[in-house]
């Protein structure tokens, strides 16, 4: 059986979100994995290239430089066009996994359930371990008003713990930026692979951001996280809402009828999502912060799709 072992020089803090039976649900959640998938080859996935491969896949149209060792005399003989042939090659799949650390995020915690930002580190570790143990390339990318740069991708189970401490590290703040920070990704990545963008999804550029990705051959997936007080705020009377990102604040008088106006807007809001995904076939996935993070990584990966 696989098993996670911290180092024997590593601190061990009793607030930590990585502790022990974080890491034992980790596990859990590896051997899982490896029986929904048994059978299947890890790590792997097919792209067309040109030159040498497993098999024929396509043509592309000749351009000056490429070699011209790969040009399909065939065709040309038939339709005179220089015409490169391209192949099913094998290579490592690259994910990436956006997490939100906007301010907005660092709302939410209650009794028996974590800030956003503390669910969202747990759902992020937890994609980062199954890629990890199935030998893809790993990236863990912070965004907020911008996209954090990250480090080098990582790759083997053994780099899971410098994704924790990194993870530990990171503070919710600043404003969201989502369709700015996943088109720099786009931009910088060269390497298309899954994207996996754990949000809580209230900036309006959600949308805009999830095409740029599909238009760049990415392939998005949606993870929401929302707190209870999001979906059912419970306050009445003369109140102060203050805007988490902004600081803006406003006096309201808080009546049912307001909170049901409320209720209404966020629904809305959610359907908003739910039919865009559903137009650009963007696996979405959401949860509210008092659902255990195991749950919906099951969710994720019995889907279909994250895991190759």
């Amino acid at each position: 059986m696989t098993r996670i072992t911290l180092p024997p020089d590593a601190p061990r803090r009793t607030d930590d979100p990585f502790d022990d039976a974080f890491l034992r649900k980790l596990e859990y959640l590896h051997i899982v994995s490896r029986k929904v998938f048994a059978g299947r080859t890890r790590a792997e996935r097919r792209a067309k290239r040109i030159g040498s491969g497993i098999e024929f896949a396509d043509h592309r149209d000749y351009q000056p430089g490429d070699d011209v060792r790969y040009l399909d005399w065939a065709v040309y003989g038939r339709l005179e066009r220089l015409l490169l042939r391209l192949f099913e090659e094998e290579e490592d799949l690259s994910i990436y996994i956006l997490l939100d650390t906007s301010a907005s995020m660092a709302t939410g915690a209650d009794v028996g359930a974590p800030a956003k930002i503390d669910f969202g580190k747990r759902v992020a570790a937890a994609l980062c371990y199954l890629g990890l143990a199935n030998l893809d390339r790993v990236s863990i990318l912070p965004f907020a008003a911008a996209l954090s740069p990250g480090g080098a991708p990582a790759r083997g189970r053994a780099r899971i713990f410098g994704i924790l401490d990194t993870l530990r590290a990171i503070e919710a703040g600043e404003t969201t930026a989502l369709m700015q920070s996943l088109a720099t990704l786009a931009k910088q990545r060269r390497r298309p692979g899954l994207v996996a963008v754990v949000s809580d999804f209230y900036d309006p550029g959600f949308a805009e951001g999830l095409n740029v990705l599909r238009y760049h051959r990415f392939e998005p997936y949606a993870i929401q996280v929302l707190a209870r007080a999001d979906l059912l705020p419970d306050a009445l009377g003369d109140v102060e809402i203050v805007d988490a990102e902004t600081g803006e604040a406003r006096p309201v008088r808080l009546t049912p009828r307001v909170l049901d106006e409320y209720r209404r807007a966020h629904a809305a809001h959610l359907s908003a999502i739910d039919a865009h995904c559903r137009r650009a076939a963007v696996p979405l996935f959401r949860t509210e912060t008092h659902v255990p993070f195991e749950d919906l990584i099951l969710r994720v990966f019995r889907a279909g799709g994250f895991l190759r």
